[in-house]
């Protein structure tokens, strides 16, 4: 679901100026401006002005926009959602970006095509990390009080209502992200694809037409629970070196880096496969049950319950089999379980950020009060940024544009 927090751009724009000029109103983020005709983009150093300049060149090349068809933009961008912290603040950033450019340009783009261009240009040219679509998704699909179920390959968007019985509240870690987290990120893809790759293997499948979970499930045609099954019997708990891979697949170090290998982990000597597959097929198939129960008319405390065990099965899942988790999330998690929340995860990528907790709704002042009191309070680091850091949050709406 799309929270409540945004971040928003204001824009003016004419075609005789070969200028996009960006500033901030926050002072801590610097003024930049560039060429329309040459925009250039630093995947060392991802400043926040590479996310916005990924939206605009996404929507230039989605659109093979020549060079004297551009118009220059002026643009101030202001946002309340926090950096760093597993709340899509750069991928909210690049499809606003994106939006902007779109509306700038007298261009229409179907919204499927905004996800897809936002996602590719950030992955890909911004900051080389492999992600999904699923924040882009959300961020410009979301409806007004409403969950989303997303699917992909192709883009599916089922809304979900949530029940009233219960709220989320946002807590922030005080601990960001840290700048290491892209490599372990594509660690995770990688050790999925090749996961995946090894099962085709072993299930007398064509592998090199194999890069995610899902393309092997579907070839394979088991469901989910299935998979889990299959996962645990054809790869085994220890992890895999570099040289055990290849040998399953038949192929060199070399071949190994183009057909199973990304930014940041060529270097890489350890594949933890089991674990990984394991997580993956079981969270899917907790996303539908989730979906399941609160497709039920009259929420009970046992359908309540069952939902935030699904929240906190996945977060032991991310912190047991994923390994994206981090000792502050963890004790965040455990202190939001104490405090009376039904269910806790992480959200985001994990490795720092925040936890979104599932809590009954005639009790989220008490939440409140019991986990400002156990994890800010006493601490002078976090004490200070207590009142920005615990929020509740409804489903808000995606992408818009206003003008006047």
């Amino acid at each position: 679901m799309a929270i409540e927090q945004d971040v928003v751009i204001a824009v003016s724009y004419e075609q005789a100026s070969n200028k996009i000029v960006v500033t901030n109103t926050d002072s801590s983020f610097s003024d930049f401006e560039c060429d329309k005709r040459d925009i250039k983009l630093d995947k060392t150093s991802p400043e926040w002005n590479n996310y916005f300049l990924c939206g605009v060149l996404g929507v230039y090349r989605h659109q093979d926009l020549a060079c004297q068809n551009r118009h220059g933009m002026s643009c101030m961008v202001s946002g309340t959602v926090p950096t760093s912290a597993g709340l899509s603040s750069s991928s909210a950033l690049v499809c606003c970006a994106a939006l902007v450019t779109m509306h700038a340009n007298k261009l229409s783009i179907a919204k499927d095509a905004l996800v897809d261009l936002s996602a590719d240009c950030e992955n890909f040219l911004a900051t080389s990390t492999e992600g999904g679509n699923m924040d882009q998704a959300i961020a410009i699909m979301a409806e007004q009080g409403l969950a989303q179920l997303i699917e992909f390959s192709p883009l599916r968007i089922t809304p979900v209502e949530l029940p009233p019985e219960v709220v989320f509240v946002i807590t922030h870690s005080c601990t960001e992200i840290h700048k290491g987290a892209t490599a372990c990120f594509n660690i995770r893809v990688v050790e999925c694809r090749i996961a995946a790759q090894v099962i085709a293997k072993k299930k007398g499948l064509d592998w090199r037409d194999v890069s995610t979970l899902r393309d092997v499930q579907e070839k394979i045609g088991l469901n989910l629970t299935d998979m889990v099954v299959l996962a645990k019997d054809m790869l085994h708990q220890a992890a895999y070196t570099k040289q055990e891979v290849c040998g399953v697949l038949g192929v060199t170090e070399e071949e190994l880096a183009t057909t199973s290998l990304i930014a940041f982990t060529e270097n890489e000597n350890e594949f933890h496969l089991h674990d990984r597959a394991v997580h993956v097929y079981n969270e899917a198939e907790r996303v539908y049950q989730f979906q399941r129960v609160c497709e039920i008319k009259h929420h009970d405390s046992f359908s309540l319950q069952q939902m935030g065990d699904l929240m906190s099965a996945s977060h032991s899942s991310c912190h047991q089999l994923f390994d994206c988790s981090s000792e502050h999330l963890n004790i965040l998690v455990e202190t939001c379980m104490l405090s009376g929340a039904l269910g806790s995860r992480l959200t985001g990528a994990g490795w720092g950020g925040c936890v979104v907790s599932m809590v009954p709704t005639n009790q989220v002042e008490h939440f409140l009060q019991q986990v400002k009191e156990k994890y800010y309070a006493n601490e002078p680091s976090r004490s200070s940024r207590m009142e920005s850091s615990v929020f509740i949050t409804k489903p808000s709406g995606g992408a818009a544009i206003y003008t006047i």
